[in-house]
Parts: C-alpha cells; sequence; structure tokens
C-alpha cells in the first residue's frame, strides 16, 4: 500500500488533546481534562465528533454515508482547486461518504469573502453549485469574480446578500471554528483533510484520497497507525 502522509490513532489522540484548552475554553488541558472528567483521548474523541458535525458548516451527508471526510480549502488556493475534482468525483461514485467543508480563508480579505458567501448559499440550497463555481474558477479571487460565479451556479444574488446579513454572527461563528479547529489539529495551510480518525496535511490526489476512505472504513479508530 502506498504510505500516506497521515497521522491517526492514539497519536491523533494527542495532537487534539493538546489542542483541547481552545476548545473548552481552558487556558490548561490538564485543567479541560479535571473539569470534563474525560480522559484526554475520550476528549480528542468528542472533538473529533464537533470537527465532523457542524450546525453550520456546509456539507453533503447522504443517509447511511459510514466516513466522514473533512475538507480544510480556500478559494484562492492552486491545490484546493486541483483537489476539487477528486472530492466531487467522490460524491458522484462514492454514497457512503459524508463530506464537511470547513472554510479556512487564509489567503486575504477576499478568501473571507468568497467563504462568507459560499457559506451563506447553504441558506438557499445552492452550496454545491457555488462551490464548485468558485472552486473551478481561474485566477485570483475578487468581489467581481465571486459575482460571476454565482451567477453560474445560480445563485440568487439579492438572497444572498439577504441571508450574509441575517446570518452573519452564525458565519462569523462557523468561521472562528475552522481556524480553532485547524490550530487543534496543527494544520499549517490549505488543503488539509481529516478522513474518518486521519489526517491529511497536504494535497493529495484521487487514488490516495481513495486509499484513505479506505482504511479509515477498515480501520475507523486508526488503530493500524499506532
Amino acid at each position: 500500500m502506498t504510505k500516506l502522509p497521515i497521522l491517526a490513532g492514539i497519536g491523533m489522540a494527542v495532537l487534539l488533546a493538546g489542542g483541547l484548552a481552545l476548545w473548552s475554553g481552558e487556558s490548561d488541558p490538564a485543567v479541560a481534562q479535571t473539569s470534563s472528567g474525560e480522559t484526554p483521548e475520550q476528549e480528542a474523541l468528542r472533538a473529533r465528533a464537533a470537527i465532523q458535525n457542524d450546525p453550520v458548516a456546509p456539507s453533503v451527508a447522504p443517509q447511511g454515508h459510514d466516513v466522514t471526510v473533512v475538507v480544510f480549502a480556500d478559494y484562492q488556493c492552486p491545490f484546493c482547486r486541483k483537489l476539487h475534482p477528486a472530492l466531487e468525483a467522490l460524491l458522484d461514485q462514492d454514497p457512503k461518504v459524508k463530506l464537511v467543508y470547513r472554510d479556512w480563508p487564509v489567503f486575504g480579505p477576499a478568501s473571507e469573502e468568497a467563504a462568507r458567501a459560499a457559506i451563506a448559499a447553504t441558506w438557499q440550497g445552492r452550496h454545491a453549485e457555488f462551490n464548485d463555481a468558485l472552486m473551478t474558477m481561474t485566477g485570483r479571487v475578487s468581489s467581481q469574480s465571486i459575482r460571476t460565479a454565482a451567477d453560474r451556479a445560480g445563485v440568487d444574488w439579492a438572497r444572498l446578500q439577504a441571508d450574509l446579513a441575517a446570518h452573519a454572527d452564525e458565519i462569523d461563528g462557523a468561521l472562528r471554528r475552522n481556524a480553532q479547529y485547524a490550530a487543534m489539529l496543527g494544520i499549517q495551510g490549505t488543503p488539509a483533510l481529516l478522513v474518518g480518525p486521519y489526517l491529511i496535511p497536504g494535497a493529495i490526489d484521487e487514488a490516495g484520497l481513495r486509499e484513505a476512505i479506505s482504511l479509515a472504513r477498515s480501520d475507523p479508530e486508526g488503530t493500524s497507525a499506532q
């Protein structure tokens, strides 16, 4: 089997536990452990569940899915754009994969504008189309290119602006959580994926992604990497 750049099992648990102070609001992970009564491994599992499930982060969640893939991405990141077709193929061909989009706009204000717009599109049921249009655009992201992508995706622009205003606090909260989770996982840049318990801190091709999915299915707790 091709070796993948993956951290998992107890390595993942320790990685997450080290960042739980951010998630729990405590300044010391040991204090967080004492206050919750959970072991670091239990808290790591709880943190992973939080990363995989969010009321605001856009997702594709087929009924009966058995693997969750979380992708941290920026619409201006060239490697995220290269990864996009592999994710689209995965959704088309594997009906048991849940995909969670964690927008992490690290490339500046235009990236943040695009991320906010993409999240806001969920309230009119057009995130998938808008995400595809944003990821397949060429050149740098700008206010005009975001509007062009929205038109391509069939997004109602007036409603999008209304949803951006009405749900501003929810969108702000989602972006804060995304940045927090990226820090917890020790991610240095985009893209990064969490495939079940396995962290892939960088770009991966379609074959590698499918290998990671297969590994997550056969070893959902990441024990083979211990």
